[in-house]
């Protein structure tokens, strides 16, 4: 592989694979471009920058002088974080979805093209495919989202896979269920139930806690998206799944019991607007194509992600606010100027 180039690669999810693929031999450089927003920290990429391959550059995937100069600087390969992510937010902030999700996708592939990058991976969800009442959604089942963050990914999705039918570029699309894991910002539910109920807080479920998502821990997710990156086929969609499906009720009682609290400290609340009911997707292509399979249990990840929100306060309470989710964007992280290059080169 080379040279990898990880967008959003500060943030959840990005931040555990650039600390996964920066162990791989056959990689000699990894650059992670992050705008740094609220959700992504310098902090997350953590043992990351005691090695050599590191370079981090401070810049926004919209900017298209930033991305053609990075693709033009012998990047072999490209796997895509970033993005906004939070369905509440995506309600009153749409068009930031729509700008960042799609556009700044549609600026990657372009420059990717242009320099003859040999992967592009573009890390998508399995909201894309809508509320599913039953039954599984394999990579072809038709695209159907519904809130504005399922919109702008499944939008994403096409300008990724259109780039590979018109112009060639080697593309796949990964979509996974609910990642959750340690560093995760705390506005996602699994972060937020957990800092609050260790402050002794409480926490809110919509309308009766029925809604049933399946999840799967961040490091499986990771395994899955290297294994597409290694071994995917240009213009293929593989789903990444194989965690746990519960309801956000069942999913609040596991937190309750490893936060050591009851539930007088759960309140409901209406639901919020088109709050899909469940999603769910096969993975079996991902299973017998690349090896896919998850191999954490949802009890001792879930416990392995509280202790780490209770180990390291330090890095979740300045973020927390007394509301469940009214968490608002800082402006960006003050560490690093654009381009600046701190480890690496």
């Amino acid at each position: 592989m080379d040279k990898v180039l990880v967008t959003g690669g500060a943030g959840f999810i990005g931040s555990h694979f650039v600390k996964r693929i920066i162990q791989a031999e056959d990689v000699t450089r990894v650059t992670v471009l992050d705008a740094l927003t609220y959700a992504g920290h310098i902090e997350n990429l953590g043992t990351a920058f005691l090695s050599d391959k590191l370079r981090f550059v401070h810049g926004d995937i919209r900017d298209a002088a930033i991305v053609d100069a990075l693709m033009g600087d012998g990047t072999t390969a490209v796997v895509h974080f970033a993005a906004e992510s939070h369905v509440d937010r995506s309600y009153a902030a749409a068009d930031g979805f729509l700008s960042t999700n799609v556009l700044g996708t549609r600026v990657l592939v372009e420059a990717a093209h242009r320099h003859g990058v040999d992967r592009f991976v573009h890390v998508s969800t399995d909201e894309v495919y809508g509320p599913l009442v039953e039954g599984t959604a394999t990579e072809e089942a038709p695209l159907c989202p519904t809130v504005p963050y399922a919109v702008s990914k499944a939008a994403g999705d096409l300008v990724a896979l259109g780039a590979h039918r018109t112009l060639g570029l080697p593309a796949c699309v990964t979509r996974s269920s609910n990642n959750y894991g340690p560093y995760q910002y705390p506005e996602k539910i699994i972060p937020l139930f957990v800092t609050r109920l260790l402050r002794g807080m409480p926490v809110t479920l919509h309308d009766r806690g029925q809604h049933v998502r399946n999840w799967l821990h961040v490091e499986d997710n990771c395994a899955g998206i290297e294994a597409v990156l290694r071994n995917g086929e240009a213009g293929e969609i593989y789903n990444l799944g194989g965690g746990t499906d519960l309801s956000s009720k069942e999913l609040t009682g596991h937190l309750l019991a490893i936060c050591d609290a009851s539930w007088d400290a759960v309140t409901y609340i209406a639901d919020r607007p088109a709050n899909d009911v469940r999603y769910s997707i096969d993975w079996t292509k991902a299973r017998d194509l690349l090896g896919y399979r998850p191999q954490h249990s949802l009890v001792d990840g879930l416990a392995e992600t509280a202790e780490w929100y209770r180990r390291n306060p330090d890095r979740w309470a300045p973020l927390a606010t007394a509301g469940p989710r009214t968490i608002q964007p800082s402006a960006p992280h003050p560490l690093l100027a654009p381009m600046e290059m701190p480890r690496g080169h």
